[in-house]
């Protein structure tokens, strides 16, 4: 099989996300708002979990629509930052 060519491939934006039960919060959060098969447009995928943040990566098509659903949840969890590369996030997170 051949590989995608790079105009083909999923563009993603990682998020540093930050709060208290992040693993199970973010998925009831974006399914809670967005439905089911908003959510399996988003992609979601944990890169790195600590206590209390995480780096998720989401598809770039549903960024605002991540973003609200974060926000909107009422257990309090906040975007630190957004960025395009793995390396842009973890040299700006210090």
């Amino acid at each position: 099989m051949k590989p995608l060519k790079p105009s083909m491939r999923e563009r993603k934006r990682y998020f540093l996300v930050s709060g208290k039960n992040l693993k199970e919060n973010i998925p009831k959060a974006i399914k809670d708002f967005i439905g089911v098969f908003g959510m399996s447009k988003t992609s979601l995928s944990f890169i790195k979990s600590d206590k209390d943040s995480a780096v998720i990566s989401v598809n770039r098509e549903s960024l605002n629509h991540v973003r609200a659903s974060l926000c909107v949840w009422p257990e309090k969890m906040s975007i630190k930052m957004v960025s395009g590369t793995l390396k842009g996030l973890k040299t700006n997170k210090n």
